[in-house]
């Protein structure tokens, strides 16, 4: 398995190298199952792939966690090494942000519209830092395949949006949520919790799939649940059914819908979605 920290070391070895179909998989690391599932589903159907580890300072807000989001690069090139054909897995670990954004980096690639919904709503600036990034991702990487989760459904189709809109030449997948035995959804952040409070988050799923199954029955009655939900506690930040494409009210022409919320945890923030085909 070969890692680089410097962006010209990649470029050379991938400059000198036949690495085929390429896929990526961007990260922020402290990898969890989740993360492991991309990296699977990348080695499944390509030649090689690039798993990308860096905190990107761009899409933290001035109150987030990007100091104390947690970095364990020994421990994620560990678990990156136990997979099956990890011999064909390449890691790029920026050692400084500059790897990534010059000093004098001044460009900024923003997405409008899908993000005047959900966590767009919340986090003003997060996803204009998570395009950029994952341009320069894209770019760097000059990978073929790029792979991110569902549970970031949101910056998925801002993704996707940006591709498209920028003409860009990779194929993107969004593979499925990966959940703890309670439903939960893994993340990251999910180590900031105690016990009692992971017990109680996975009420978050629970929520969210009422609320879906609720609207394949009738659609009126589900909104009137959202509503009872987010008035009984309110930990919930957000809890919305949109139209899974336009992430606007669904309409006539709505042939999928997602149900997403987003939860305070005490000082940790969740998110999770489900999405229903119709």
């Amino acid at each position: 398995m070969q890692l680089f920290t410097k962006k010209s070391d990649y470029l050379n070895y991938r400059q000198q190298s036949s690495l085929g179909i390429l896929g990526l998989v961007p990260t922020m690391g402290n990898l969890h199952q989740g993360h492991l599932n991309l990296v699977k589903e990348s080695l499944k159907e390509n030649d090689h792939t690039l798993v990308t580890i860096f905190v990107n300072p761009k899409q933290f807000g001035p109150n987030e966690d990007y100091e104390k989001y947690p970095r364990t690069l020994e421990s994620d090139l560990k678990k990156l090494k136990e997979l099956q054909g990890s011999e064909k897995i390449l890691v790029f670990a920026p050692e400084r942000p500059t790897e990534i954004f010059p000093e004098d980096f001044s460009t900024e690639i923003q997405v409008t519209g899908l993000e005047h919904a959900l966590c767009g709503l919340q986090r003003p600036g997060h996803f204009k830092g998570v395009t950029t990034v994952v341009y320069q991702l894209f770019q760097l990487s000059g990978a073929h395949k790029a792979y991110f989760g569902q549970k970031d459904y949101q910056q998925f189709k801002i993704i996707q949006k940006m591709t498209k809109d920028l003409s860009l030449a990779i194929e993107l997948h969004m593979v499925p949520i990966a959940r703890e035995s309670s439903g939960l959804a893994l993340s990251s952040r999910n180590q900031y919790m105690t016990s009692e409070q992971k017990l109680e988050a996975a009420n978050i799923y629970k929520s969210l799939r009422m609320v879906a199954q609720k609207y394949l029955k009738a659609p009126d009655e589900a909104q009137n649940l959202r509503q009872e939900i987010l008035f009984k506690d309110p930990s919930w930040q957000y809890l919305e059914l949109l139209d899974a494409q336009t992430l606007k009210a669904p309409g006539p022409r709505t042939r999928q819908v997602v149900v997403a919320g987003a939860y305070h945890m005490g000082d940790t923030r969740l998110i999770d979605n489900v999405l229903i085909n119709l």
